[in-house]
Order: C-alpha cells, then sequence, then structure tokens
C-alpha cells in the first residue's frame, strides 16, 4: 500500500489589515493546478474574510468553492485549536489524497505559535507539516510606530497593562507573530519611501530569528515559489522560539490574561444604503471610537452588485464585488473590530447618519 507524503501547509499571520487576505487571493488566483484547502480563522461572527477568498475559486462551481474554504469562526486560535482547529484538520487529513497544500489564515490578533504547536499532536504530525510560517507586515504602519492602527489607538491599548511600560501590547504581539516567522514580508512597499522601507526592514530583522527571510512586496504579489515549498518543518523547532505570551500557556489559569482580550468584534446588520453616506458616517465612528477595522458588504439602492469595504483605521478599499443572488436579502452587514466598542451606540449612531 502506497504511503501518502505529509501534507504541506503554510500559516499566514500578520496584524489586521497587513494584506493576508489578498496575499491568499494572490495564492489561490496562481495555484497552478495545484489542490489547496483554505482554513480561514476571522474574529467576528460574519466570516467576511471566507466570503471573499471563496472568490477565487476559479473555474470551480459554487459547491466546489465552498468545499475548499474551512471557517474557524470563534476568533482566536490560540485559545481555541483544541475545540474547533482539530476536527477541521482531522476531516483534511483524512482527504489529504485529494490534496496538494493547506494554506491557514489566522487573525490579526491571534498568535501563530500555539497553532504551529498543535501540528506536534500525533494524528496530524503523521500526516501534516508546516512548510512555513509567513508573516505579513504592515510596512507604513510600522514606519508610524503604530504596527497595525493610528497612534491614539496604540497608546489606549498600551495603558489598559499595568505590567508594561515603554512596549505596547501591539508591539508584543507584532514581535510574536515575527518570533514564530520561516518568511517575512514587508507588504505595501509601494505606500513608504525608500529611507522608511529601510528603517522597517531594519526593526523587523531584530525580532527575526537570524536565518528566515526578508521579502518586500506590493498587495502580496509574490511568485508562488517564494511563498511555498520551503521545507522549514516549523512543528520541530517552534518550541525553542521563545515568546512574549509563552506564560500564557504553561497553564490553563492563564488563558483569561491575554492582551487581544481587550478587543471587541461588533456585527450590525442594516438596510441599502448611499455609498456616500455609509463611508462618511464610518470614517466618523471610526475617529470618534477608535476602531481598528472595519470590514464588511453594502446594499447600495439601484446597484445590481454588492459593494465590499474593507477599512484600516480611516483608509478604506471598496469595490463592487459580485451580483447580489436572485434569492439573497440585499441587507448591509459589518464588522467593526476595536476596543470597548458599544454595539448599541455604534449601529444607533450608523442609522442616525443613514436616516434608517
Amino acid at each position: 500500500m502506497k504511503t501518502l507524503a505529509k501534507l504541506p501547509v503554510t500559516i499566514v499571520t500578520g496584524f489586521l489589515g497587513s494584506g493576508k487576505t489578498t496575499l491568499l487571493r494572490h495564492m489561490l488566483d496562481n495555484a497552478q493546478g495545484r489542490r489547496i484547502a483554505v482554513i480561514v480563522n476571522e474574529f467576528g461572527e460574519l466570516g467576511i474574510d471566507g466570503e471573499i477568498l471563496k472568490q477565487c475559486s476559479i473555474g470551480c462551481t459554487e459547491e466546489e468553492a465552498n468545499g475548499r474554504v474551512y471557517e474557524l469562526a470563534n476568533g482566536c486560535l490560540c485559545c481555541t485549536v483544541q475545540e474547533e482547529f482539530f476536527p477541521v484538520m482531522r476531516e483534511l487529513v483524512a482527504r489529504r489524497g485529494d490534496l496538494d497544500h493547506i494554506l491557514i489564515e489566522t487573525s490579526g490578533l491571534a498568535l501563530p505559535k500555539p497553532l504551529v504547536q498543535a501540528f506536534q499532536w500525533p494524528e496530524i504530525r503523521s500526516a501534516c507539516t508546516v512548510d512555513a510560517v509567513i508573516t505579513v507586515v504592515d510596512s507604513p504602519a510600522v514606519a508610524a510606530g503604530t504596527f497595525a492602527a493610528f497612534p491614539d489607538q496604540v497608546d489606549a491599548q498600551r495603558k489598559l497593562d499595568p505590567n508594561l511600560d515603554h512596549e505596547s501590547p501591539l508591539h508584543e504581539l507584532f514581535a510574536d507573530q515575527l518570533a514564530s516567522a520561516d518568511l517575512a514580508i514587508l507588504n505595501k512597499t509601494d505606500l513608504i519611501n525608500p529611507a522608511d522601507l529601510a528603517r522597517v526592514r531594519l526593526e523587523v530583522a531584530e525580532e527575526l530569528p537570524p536565518a528566515v527571510k526578508i521579502v518586500e512586496a506590493s498587495s502580496g504579489r509574490l511568485p508562488l515559489d517564494v511563498l511555498i515549498g520551503l521545507g522549514a518543518g516549523s512543528e520541530e523547532h517552534i518550541d525553542s522560539r521563545h515568546s512574549h505570551h509563552d506564560h500564557h500557556h504553561d497553564g490553563d489559569d492563564d488563558h483569561d490574561d491575554h492582551d487581544h482580550d481587550a478587543f471587541d468584534s461588533i456585527s450590525i446588520e442594516l438596510p441599502q444604503a448611499d455609498e456616500s453616506l455609509l463611508m462618511d458616517a464610518l470614517t466618523q465612528l471610526v475617529v470618534q471610537h477608535g476602531i481598528l477595522r472595519v470590514k464588511g458588504f453594502a446594499a447600495i439602492p439601484n446597484k445590481p452588485m454588492r459593494l465590499l469595504i474593507q477599512g484600516v483605521g480611516t483608509r478604506f478599499d471598496k469595490h463592487f464585488d459580485r451580483q447580489w443572488g436572485a434569492e439573497e436579502a440585499r441587507i448591509t452587514r459589518l464588522v467593526l473590530i476595536g476596543q470597548e466598542l458599544d454595539a448599541t451606540v455604534l449601529e444607533a449612531q450608523l442609522r442616525a447618519a443613514l436616516s434608517v
């Protein structure tokens, strides 16, 4: 009986808005015939990123596309790998003869090290290996000293932790994502000048193990051969990669101490909305409430297509991504990610601005 080779797994990590989903979309669009399964760990209830990734199954039927994307909607892999990750991996292991590669996108606030350690479990280790942990870096944000968002939000998060001095929780998470990396991508290089990019490269290099390569990219556009086939076997050496959060996993009692427990994810549903009014209202909401990330879909009156919205701080990207289905409810669905958010207040403010 033929013994199947271990199925390679690439873990893509990085902060909110760094470009992880764009990178995965690029990898899927350039799969070159590889049979790839995707696990999306979405921070939020709506699974927005999973919906985006399902659009990338070019040439597949809807059923085939849905079969490729396994979505973990619980938000935090570092806390819940045993509860949801294991059943998904077990199903993929059972189908590994039909697969060539697995891609895993962690949430922007997840820690990669415990996820890699999950591949040490016998049932997974015998069938899979971590080909590489890829950490995507938002180069302009690092250059600005914010790592993922704007300075006021980072400072607010730092002040929440009395045990921290000069180092913010976001910087610790940033350092831990790099500490587990087998490849670091300096993304959005088209949005940063050469001097700042050189400074970012030095800062990132300080957090990386010496052998880890740094590559530069714009919108995650890199040859697939650079991204997969690294053969790092990360599960074999992850225990020697030290991180700020190692003590949180020494025992079960420490799980309540995660820095990212301070982040909230608010889901809001609205009726159809004028595009200009909606974008102005979201910008005001970000400024007034220190919202880190906005993502979702909007229904625009008299438009046959759905408007995809993704925002980091006050920077928004939007485009019409696909036609509404004949039986699909034309509603606006948004996820707001930030700190100490009040869902009732946010929804009321949006509805007032949109007069709905």
